[in-house]
Formats: structure tokens, C-alpha cells, sequence
């Protein structure tokens, strides 16, 4: 799959890329201390620029309207983006395929399964959100017909590699890129409810609070409804520490507890967590940063007295 939003993103759409990725996956310590390793596939859409595009073609989107030229502390090099060319309905099942074939091109490498990326202002949600979704036909216009792209995408990589390898994420309260909802409630029921026919491994959801890229804001809204229609593995994200992740799963609000930024500045968080010892501040400005590479591999590890 060709969706290059900006420079140093991976991708997993050409053979060289696969073998690429082998050593790391299957030679890596994820595998040889019993971990799992999921690869997140996703397509930006509009949130890239006709630079980092084939050709120097325009960037995909559900429409054809741009994002407000901005410069995000946590992203990279996308200052200006190009007005993104309308995806014509006949060319939807290619960009479905694409999506199957990264599927299939994941699990070549070793991965043991892979993550939809339905979030935050991407393609997926670029279709679902009827902020972005102007269209009116077999893909736009009612919540049902938003959502057939990203049902699609799942069903095609579930079909292709197995339901039980499949995972999505989903961000339906939030409005990255520019990328909200009217009834956020609606389409992420209607999004968990309609999951469970495909029988995928888990759906993975941002929660309410972190609606912008940031801190978390007080809500009244809740993941709960979606926790309570979705019959896999659900798993929350945004904004947990270990106290709030702890009580969320003892409440059985969710099944497993997503922890991005604390992991990447932590890489024993597990261990930390248990210790309940002080955590490493993670550097946002660093986030996103090419070599060389600061406050990103080299975050400490936690030394207990040996006393």
C-alpha cells in the first residue's frame, strides 16, 4: 500500500520492504521472550502532500476539500498540505485490496497480526467522520453507508489473514485534522456493533477526553456503550497512568489498556508499573524525530537499589 504521509515512514506494500522487516520481527526479543508484535497499517489520505505521492499526484481523501495549512509540534514536515483529489466509488476497492495486501505482506514478514488504523484523520476515518465525508452515494450520507469503507478494509484483511489477526483503532469523539463527528456516540456503537459479524480480535478506541492532539479534557461521554456492543477484546487509550488504567479494567470498563507515550519514554513500563516506581518523562518534541535519534531509543532504563 502507497500512502506515504511524510519522510521516514515505514511501509510494508513492496517485497524489499517484507524482507526488510523479517529480521526485525522475527529475530527481534518480542519473539524470543514470548511477545506479540502487531503492525499497524494505514493510509494518510489527505494528510499528506503531493510531494511524498507518486508522481507528485495529489493525496486521496473521501473528498476533495484541504486541511488547514498547520504545523504540529508532533508531526513532521507536513506544513502545507495539498488540496487532496476526491477517491472516484470505482477506485475504492483497489485502496480496499491495498489494505489486504499489507495484511498479507505482515504476517510474510513474521508479524503476528496486524492493527487497522481507522483513527485520528487518516483515510478510514477520513470516510467515517461526517465532518471530512461529503459524498452522497454508496459511501456517504448516512452513518451506515460512512462506515462501509472501514467495514470493507476489515473484512478483506480478516478474509485474507484471519479474523484473529485483525485488529482496528478507532478515535470517534476525536476531531484530529480536523476530522470530527456530529454524533461521535452514534458511530462508534454503530462501528462496535457492526465489528462483531467479522469476528476480529479486538478493537482498540481512543477515549472521549483526548479529542485534540494533547493533554485529556473533561468529558460527560464514555467508551462504555462501545465496551458493552463489542464482543472481542476491547482496549481503551489516552491518557492513562498506572492508577487510571488500573481502576478502568478492575471497573470492567475495558480488557487491556493501551499506554503509548509513557512506553516509548519507559521501555520496562511493565516493570515500573509494578514497582509502582517513577516513571521517565516522555520529550514530545522528539517524537517524531529522524536520526539522529534523541530521546526515543535511549530513554533509561529503571535501576532498583541493590542494597
Amino acid at each position: 500500500m502507497y500512502s506515504q504521509r511524510y519522510p521516514d515512514t515505514p511501509g510494508i506494500w513492496r517485497k524489499e520492504q517484507v524482507e526488510a522487516w523479517r529480521p526485525i520481527v522475527i529475530v527481534d526479543a518480542v519473539h524470543a521472550k514470548g511477545g506479540i508484535f502487531f503492525c499497524q497499517i494505514w493510509h494518510a489520505g489527505r494528510v499528506s502532500n503531493s510531494s511524498y505521492q507518486p508522481n507528485g499526484q495529489a493525496p486521496i481523501s473521501s473528498m476533495d476539500k484541504p486541511l488547514t495549512p498547520q504545523n504540529q509540534a508532533d508531526d513532521v514536515d507536513v506544513a502545507q498540505f495539498t488540496t487532496p483529489r476526491r477517491l472516484r466509488t470505482d477506485e475504492i476497492p483497489q485502496i480496499v485490496n491495498d489494505f489486504r495486501l499489507a495484511a498479507r505482506n505482515a504476517i510474510e514478514a513474521g508479524f503476528d497480526g496486524i492493527e487497522i488504523h481507522g483513527a485520528h484523520g487518516y483515510l478510514v476515518d477520513q470516510f467515517l467522520k461526517d465532518q471530512v465525508n461529503d459524498r452522497t452515494h454508496e459511501y456517504g450520507g448516512s452513518l451506515e453507508k460512512r462506515c462501509r469503507f472501514a467495514l470493507k478494509v476489515v473484512e478483506a484483511t480478516a478474509d485474507e489473514i484471519g479474523a484473529d489477526r485483525v485488529g482496528i483503532r478507532l478515535s470517534p469523539f476525536a476531531s484530529y485534522m480536523e476530522s470530527g463527528d456530529s454524533n461521535p456516540e452514534a458511530l462508534g456503537l454503530y462501528l462496535a456493533e457492526s465489528l462483531n459479524k467479522f469476528g476480529i480480535l479486538y478493537c482498540h478506541m481512543v477515549e472521549p477526553r483526548m479529542k485534540t492532539v494533547g493533554e485529556a479534557h473533561e468529558t460527560p461521554h464514555s467508551l462504555v456503550p462501545m465496551r458493552k456492543a463489542f464482543k472481542g477484546t476491547f482496549i481503551v487509550a489516552g491518557g492513562y497512568d498506572r492508577e487510571d488504567g488500573n481502576k478502568a479494567v478492575a471497573e470492567n470498563r475495558t480488557d487491556l489498556v493501551a499506554y503509548g507515550r509513557h512506553f516509548l519514554a519507559n521501555p520496562d513500563l511493565p516493570k515500573r508499573f509494578e514497582l509502582n516506581a517513577p516513571l521517565n518523562k516522555y520529550i514530545r518534541e522528539t517524537l517524531y524525530t529522524s536520526d539522529p535519534i534523541i530521546s526515543y531509543t535511549d530513554y533509561p532504563f529503571f535501576k532498583t537499589s541493590t542494597r
